[in-house]
């Protein structure tokens, strides 16, 4: 008797530690983050540095007084964007975020490049559950990728069917870019530039766990993506770039740091591997760390970007 007890007993203990862990999980992977304000103070020199650079370029973005823009997505949450117009241009990049980020901080250094250097018209959205955007929860591209083509859809419908329009996202923004290549975007869009992405969501899942508690627990993942599924009415297993990959439309060019504990390299060799059905290109950038690429090679980003574009546009680059 007091065997079955104590089992019982250690059972439900058991049960409340795995529902504890569930739920803190779930808390800090698929929940909009309360606070964003950086603490500046615990960042290393070489993220300091980037945080001082990404502040001049957000004013830099200001500065040009970019028009405000918004839609509601399927799930009735509010997006919001900032727009910079180049006159007269039929050309347009939609810059996409990374996880827990947002558009100004994650993709703003990228507006001289696109926009004054290339004459790009650029748009820089908010995911859901990020930045100026409504929406409570995270789907490592599941959701956000359909979030997207809503954005490539206003751009076709405000600016006319002979525009052409290049996606390029960062970390999960690289991850919902080619999420958004595999659904059959419209033939406005012609190239995916996909920077430090991730295979899966449950694979990212695993990978982020494992560096926090030391140890795999794939059943974690798979446990976090089954609750989002049943009560949130998202499936994170549509977020699965290198079972998709055979479904890309457009020529991918795919880009990562050799030394990304974040989103690791070899995750960034499969997907190239794994793109098979399309033309692509690389561009793997030596001791860079997670999302580092464009700061530390800025030039050889430049012109693999600007020669990887120029075969795949109508307008010349050079």
């Amino acid at each position: 008797m007091w065997l079955l007890i104590i089992a019982a007993a250690l059972l439900l203990i058991l049960l409340i530690f795995v529902g504890v862990v569930l739920f803190v999980a779930i808390k800090q992977s698929v929940t909009r983050p309360k606070n964003t304000t950086v603490d500046y103070d615990s960042l290393s020199e070489k993220h300091k540095l980037r945080y001082k650079v990404r502040q001049q370029n957000n004013q830099h973005l200001y500065d040009l007084d970019p028009e405000d823009l918004s839609l509601t997505d399927l799930m009735g949450n509010e997006l919001r964007a900032w727009f910079v117009p180049v006159a007269e241009s039929k050309t347009f990049v939609i810059c996409v975020h990374g996880y827990k980020c947002n558009g100004p901080d994650e993709c703003s250094h990228l507006l001289p490049f696109y926009n004054e250097k290339l004459k790009f018209n650029y748009l820089l959205p908010d995911h859901a559950a990020h930045g100026r955007s409504e929406g409570k929860h995270i789907g490592f591209g599941s959701y956000e990728s359909e979030n997207l083509l809503l954005w490539v859809k206003y751009l076709i419908d405000r600016f006319g069917n002979d525009i052409e329009i290049v996606l390029h996202g960062i970390s999960m923004g690289a991850t919902t870019v080619m999420l958004a290549n595999d659904s059959n975007p419209p033939d406005q869009v012609k190239a995916i530039i996909e920077d430090c992405g991730f295979t899966s969501a449950e694979d990212i899942l695993n990978n982020t766990m494992r560096n926090k508690i030391g140890i795999p627990c794939p059943h974690i993942a798979k446990a976090i993506i089954l609750f989002c599924r049943l009560f949130w009415g998202y499936d994170m297993r549509k977020a699965d770039c290198i079972a998709r990959m055979k479904e890309s439309k457009n020529p991918i060019l795919f880009i990562h740091g050799t030394d990304d504990p974040t989103v690791p390299f070899a995750m960034g060799e499969k997907l190239y591997n794994a793109c098979t059905t399309v033309e692509k290109d690389k561009l793997f950038v030596e001791g860079a760390i997670h999302a580092y690429c464009y700061y530390d090679a800025k030039d050889e980003y430049d012109k693999k970007v600007t020669d990887f574009l120029d075969k795949y546009l109508s307008v010349s680059l050079r």
